[in-house]
């Protein structure tokens, strides 16, 4: 799969043609993420008929997502552990999860928070779904939500289930060591 990247001039809309999975649009900025999975990737540009206004920027590999701090990023099978690598000795916090799970959805704007208050701390989600199963099971998961905490690419510390205080907890013992 590949991600295609178009900018264009500032405004707040999203676009989906016949080609798109997904949409990602950043109210803020005017950058717009479509990911690809067709045989019509090789296609011309002009040939895929995007919708008007939008110029392709950049074109990535699943494999080189890049996560900031100060927000939560989705990442895959394919994209975690070259992440976590990039990371070094910043400690990452992953939220394991699915979208069946109610206290998934419950934890879920209080996680995002926590994203936001700490700035050296990068924080991931990982959707628990078929597509995952294999990262899933090599990280061990029982439970949803679980949440790995990980520095220098080793788990460090574990929360199962949506105890907020508890991964807070977790979160301030692996910064301070």
């Amino acid at each position: 799969m590949a991600l295609q990247v178009y900018s264009t001039a500032p405004r707040t809309s999203m676009v989906q043609n016949s080609l798109c999975h997904g949409i990602i649009a950043n109210k803020l900025q005017t950058t717009v993420c479509v990911a690809i999975d067709y045989p019509q990737l090789n296609m011309r540009r002009k040939e895929r008929r995007l919708s008007k206004g939008f110029r392709p920027t950049a074109s990535l590999d699943a494999a080189a997502a890049v996560a900031e701090v100060g927000q939560v990023t989705e990442v895959n099978k394919d994209t975690f552990w070259p992440i976590v690598k990039a990371a070094g000795d910043k400690t990452v916090v992953l939220d394991m999860y699915t979208q069946w799970c109610g206290p998934c959805k419950i934890i879920a704007p209080k996680y995002q928070e926590l994203s936001e208050k700490y700035d050296d701390v990068l924080f991931l989600k990982l959707d628990c779904n078929q597509e995952n199963k294999p990262l899933a099971k090599e990280l061990g998961i029982k439970v949803v939500p679980t949440f790995k905490i990980l520095k220098d690419s080793k788990i460090v510390k574990e929360v199962t289930g949506a105890k907020f205080d508890d991964l807070v907890a977790a979160i301030e013992t692996a910064r301070s060591t």
